[in-house]
């Protein structure tokens, strides 16, 4: 009897201490979900599943076999086309970074993924590297340029002069001149472009939403 009081004394306390395992790597984020929280996504999927063979089932009896074949063709073009999307070399090809990707960036990543966002939203973009200072000149189907700058301080250097020193022909428009910074501008920096009607500066929360996906144009509208 005195084995079993000390049996069942030793299992509460190896529970109890799987517990507070449990407990700590939850609050560090290496346990995984629990099932309450990925239960709605495992029923979405399983709705998102029940329906699709529903459809296909109502295309099959309708018009015969060609239905659930097209169908199934397309789903899997569809999950192809999604999964190498989400790869992260495809995605940042295409215009697309995370958050961190930005952060890991030099100045001349930074240079090139500006240029993949312009592109993506329709730019026609020509990349100017240099050791310190990179530059971008880009142009829109209406005509429009724009000359982007990365530097952490705005105002420009002595020794500094614009990406288009020379007038273009049959250009009277000054040319938009975007700095970005992944940081925050100070109160000079703003103020300074505040005296410019062409300059804009695009600080890392605005640089974080473009590369999320939003559009440059969204960005830099006058309401925001």
């Amino acid at each position: 009897m005195a084995r079993l009081s000390w049996m069942s004394g030793l299992i509460p306390s190896r529970r109890s201490r799987k517990r507070h395992v449990v407990r700590v790597l939850r609050a560090q984020g290496l346990y995984g979900p629990r099932f309450r929280d990925v239960l709605p996504a495992f029923a979405g999927v399983v709705a998102a599943v029940c329906a699709v063979a529903a459809v296909l089932a109502a295309g099959y009896r309708a018009a015969g076999i060609v239905v659930p074949v097209a169908g199934v063709a397309f789903l899997a073009l569809v999950v192809t086309a999604a999964i190498r999307h989400g790869r992260p070399g495809a995605r940042r090809r295409i215009g697309y970074y995370t958050a961190d990707e930005l952060l890991e960036l030099d100045t001349q990543g930074l240079a090139l993924a500006v240029a993949r966002m312009l592109r993506r939203d329709g730019w026609r973009v020509r990349l100017m590297p240099a050791p310190d200072r990179p530059r971008l000149c880009a142009r829109d189907t209406a005509g429009r340029r724009i000359d982007v700058a990365f530097r952490p301080v705005a105002e420009p250097l002595p020794d500094e002069d614009t990406p288009h020193p020379h007038s273009h022909r049959g250009d009277q428009e000054s040319p938009l001149r975007l700095v970005v910074h992944r940081g925050v501008f100070t109160a000079r920096d703003i103020r300074w472009a505040r005296r410019e009607e062409t300059i804009h500066l695009l600080d890392g929360s605005a640089l974080r939403q473009w590369a999320a996906g939003a559009r440059l144009n969204d960005l830099l509208s006058p309401g925001r």
